[in-house]
């Protein structure tokens, strides 16, 4: 399998909801769907990116339910793991019902696994007095351990190590810029027809998302009153908030995720997608552009990690993005996309995750707003270069960089963050 198709198999699928919780519920329902019997408890341990990114979402298919394990008792009783991301589109009314009771009867929990680095969910079920135990690591849907009554009935050692389990992030991890874009020759017509699917989906849940009161109308609103320009950037803006205000506001719509993320998915498609359509470029480029879009976003978090303290929309999907919008109109000019990388890393690459919430949506339009303004520095041959702060001298050094800033200058972020979001739920841990 080429490098592209590794990608997209494992980065960019639909999926029903943040992927964090929804990654719970998969997993949960990994581990029910070895045994029979009624359910009797869920417990789950979640790295420290997982247990912020679930911690005040809300869940799809819940009433406005949230959290990490509301979705784990779910997961658990709905057992069909075939859905995978698209878990909770099997949750029925006495499901839902059941959950809330385990939920309020301690039957369900979720607690932080502090030792673990990089993507991890341990879920255990008990079923009639048996137990059963699934374990993710390294991917949303990356199965590495199964057991059942202690027989292990899946083990995949050499991916239990965490977040770089999958054998082609070794070697995408060491590709150049303009390697990933020779990549795109392996996309064919069946990819294409794919990468449709996911701008459909996501201008579905835009149209949805617009219907709410929330960051994309009030985008929207500013443009309407003369505040803003009523140009690209804008509608750029307005459609990618409203994406991400339907998805974590908990509305039933699946998104093209990118990175395993449904935010990320939603700025790397959306913005090189509205704005080749603006400039009339060709749909088979504006396709192959998104392709890129993703290749870049995968590529990044190979050196950030899937969930690191800073936001994935902004320094991987946003740079994703630019590099898109760099190639639709340049084609496969290093130097260009060098320099947009550059600028858009210098302008938000700070930007803190602090979990999945309604707030997220405004770092979407900040990532919007960052990627085209970087991308058209770049194709008037502007932008920030090495003799400025951390940027490097080519877009990988800079990705080297900003990774070692992620690594070593902010390992205790996400760890204070957490502690202040469990200041504010009173210091509980589910």
């Amino acid at each position: 399998m080429s490098m592209y198709h590794e990608v997209i198999k494992h980065e960019v699928f639909p999926a029903l909801g943040c992927t964090e919780p929804i990654a719970v519920a998969y997993a949960a329902s990994l581990a029910a769907a070895q045994l029979d019997g009624e359910l009797e408890q869920v417990t789950v341990s979640a790295d420290a990116g997982v247990f912020k990114n679930g911690f005040a979402v809300t869940v799809p298919e819940t009433g406005g339910v949230k959290g990490n394990v509301i979705a784990a008792a779910l997961g658990a009783l709905i057992a069909r793991p075939e859905l995978k991301m698209e878990i909770l589109s099997g949750t029925r009314p006495e499901l839902l019902q059941q959950a809330k009771l385990m939920v309020s009867g301690g039957q369900a929990a979720v607690s932080l696994a502090e030792a673990q680095r990089g993507f991890y969910i341990d879920a255990t079920v008990v079923k009639g007095g048996r137990v059963a135990r699934a374990v993710l690591a390294g991917g949303h849907t990356n199965l590495v351990r199964l057991e059942r009554d202690g027989e292990v009935l899946l083990r995949n050692e050499q991916e239990e190590g965490g977040e770089d389990s999958h054998q082609y992030r070794a070697a995408l991890k060491q590709m150049t810029l303009a390697q990933l874009v020779d990549l795109l020759e392996d996309v064919n017509r069946e990819d294409l027809v794919y990468l449709k699917r996911g701008v459909e989906m996501n201008l579905r849940v835009a149209e949805a998302g617009k219907e709410l009161t929330k960051v994309g109308y009030y985008v929207e609103e500013l443009v309407r009153k003369g505040f803003l320009l009523s140009d690209v950037v804008s509608s750029s803006k307005i459609l990618t908030a409203s994406a991400s205000d339907a998805r974590m506001a908990g509305l039933s719509y699946p998104v093209m995720s990118s990175g395993g993320s449904g935010n990320q998915g939603i700025v790397a498609i959306l913005v090189p997608y509205n704005v080749g359509l603006f400039f009339r470029i060709p749909e088979e480029t504006i396709l192959k552009s998104i392709a890129l879009s993703h290749l870049v976003n995968a590529y990044i978090k190979c050196h950030t990690g899937d969930l690191a303290p800073i936001c994935g929309c902004a320094i991987a999907a946003g740079v994703g993005a630019a590099v898109a919008i760099v190639y639709q109109q340049a084609g496969k000019d290093i130097a260009k996309m060098n320099l947009a990388v550059n600028t858009i890393i210098s302008d938000i690459g700070g930007m803190l995750c602090d979990g999945a919430k309604g707030g997220c949506a405004l770092k979407v339009v900040s990532s919007t707003d960052a990627s085209i303004r970087a991308a058209y520095m770049a194709l008037s041959g502007h932008g920030i270069t090495e003799e400025e702060g951390f940027v490097g001298r080519s877009a990988e050094e800079t990705i080297r960089n900003l990774s070692r800033i992620t690594d070593r200058g902010m390992s205790l972020a996400d760890e204070t963050m957490l502690h202040i979001m469990l200041e504010k739920q009173g210091g509980a841990t589910s």
